[in-house]
């Protein structure tokens, strides 16, 4: 049965969605790891947005009617993860983190898909000189290591000291820099391949503007990729951004909570047998991390007919649909050899 039919009617809007398709279409294990990476970025987006109200003190906060916090005071009824050797709450300073991290994956992959998008459009559309150019730039970028680029863009615009919104436009923009050349890329592949197509040769003849056939016939087909590359840049751009926060370049302590440099105030702690301070707040980016990866690789491995085909044929050994899932298994791997 065709996977957007139900008895020969379009589903609804809501099954065509991204994720939702790709849960539908999924089976066994990769319905297992689709299912867990999605459960983990449910709890991290949930717990980025009920942060001031689930934490228990703010995110620099020192003390409260009881007096100061003591330093590198272990796990506690009052202090559940313990205490930083600032005095911090880390229970607290992990869940104001997610917030932190939230917004800084949201502004930079927007920014990263808007200029990335835009630039892919005109480039691969109009080629020339013009597409000589941003290709260039694009590989040249591409080329340097994306945390050195990004330390380099955060000590240019920050000056290695950053306010919240000043440190997240900062760090966004250095994420963002390191990510345009890979939509980029993506973009002006598709657009180069589609502008070819029939229908965009026929909205040529009949007098359509060059804006008007990126934006109506060649955009909606050449970003069908993007939630895949979205979900991959938002791991990334977590690490990204704990990399700058551990090295010291981005956002000051006082002015928001960041998982990597609580990292970097725990190196000490270690070698003290103080446990609490580093374990909490790198679980935190393991397992947000771990998240948005299983999300970005499942639906990289549905996104392939031949990996969902011969999921399919397995689901479905023993079953009525055995005999035609095995016959398109087999058909898919011909066409490969």
């Amino acid at each position: 049965m065709n996977a957007t039919k139900v008895s020969g009617r379009k589903q609804p809007l809501f099954y065509r969605l991204p994720v939702i398709s790709h849960f539908r279409s999924s089976v066994g294990l990769q319905r297992g790891m689709l299912v867990t990476g999605l459960v983990l970025s449910v709890v991290f987006l949930l717990v980025a947005v009920f942060a001031p109200w689930i934490a228990p003190y703010g995110f620099a906060q020192l003390s409260d009617a009881a007096g100061p916090f003591p330093t590198q005071q272990p796990p506690s009824p009052a202090h559940i993860w313990g205490t930083t050797v600032g005095g911090y709450d880390v229970y607290s300073r992990v869940l104001w983190g997610a917030q932190t991290a939230a917004v800084v994956i949201i502004v930079a992959v927007a920014m990263s898909i808007f200029l990335g998008v835009a630039l892919g459009l005109v480039s691969g559309y109009f080629g020339g000189w013009l597409d000589r150019v941003f290709v260039v730039i694009a590989d040249a970028i591409y080329a340097f290591p994306s945390l050195l680029l990004a330390i380099v863009m955060s000590i240019v615009i920050s000056h290695g000291q950053s306010s919240f919104w000043g440190g997240i436009v900062a760090c966004s923009i250095s994420i963002s820099v390191v990510f345009v050349p890979q939509y980029f890329r993506v973009i002006r592949a598709e657009t180069i391949r589609l502008k070819a197509e029939p229908y965009v040769e026929s909205a040529k003849v009949v007098g359509a503007s060059s804006i008007r056939i990126m934006g109506r016939h060649i955009f909606k087909n050449a970003t069908r990729t993007l939630p895949l590359i979205f979900t991959l840049n938002a791991s990334e751009a977590i690490l990204t951004l704990a990399g700058l926060g551990f090295l010291g370049f981005g956002i000051e302590p006082t002015s928001a909570a960041e998982w990597g440099y609580d990292l970097n105030k725990a190196i000490a702690d270690a070698s003290s047998g103080i446990w609490w301070t580093g374990v909490y707040p790198g679980t935190a980016i393991v397992l947000t991390v771990l998240g948005l990866t299983l999300v970005g690789e499942s639906i990289n491995d549905l996104n392939d007919p031949r990996l969902r085909g011969r999921k399919k044929a397995v689901a479905g050994k023993g079953g009525p649909d055995s005999t035609a899932g095995a016959q398109a298994a087999l058909e898919a791997e011909s066409r490969v050899l």
